[in-house]
């Protein structure tokens, strides 16, 4: 199924980090930064290679490491709409919980 996201674009919400995120193809994504919870600047625009892997009929692992050496691992339940991130920037882990919808 991993061939059917691509193209596809993504709100993921997360509280107060908010992206858009596009699946470009199955080793290359899209993303810009809505909201930026402190993380990232509001409006920060990246293309990134991705390490994604499906665990089960949409459920998938999906992982990157970003220009500025932050790394973002997901766990993205696209059945049940849920996603579990963590993202380390400047050595510090966040842990978030939230939502995926197609944008």
């Amino acid at each position: 199924m991993i061939t059917q996201l691509t193209g596809r674009s993504y709100r993921f919400d997360l509280g107060d980090l908010l992206v858009r995120f596009t699946f470009d193809s199955p080793t290359q994504g899209s993303f810009v930064v809505v909201q930026g919870a402190g993380l990232a600047p509001d409006g920060h625009a990246e293309t990134v290679a991705l390490n994604l892997q499906e665990i089960r009929e949409g459920v998938f692992l999906n992982s990157w490491t970003e220009a500025s050496g932050a790394t973002v691992t997901h766990l993205e339940d696209f059945e049940n709409g849920k996603l579990y991130s963590n993202v380390t920037v400047d050595g510090t882990l966040h842990h978030f919980v939230g939502t995926i919808k197609e944008a």
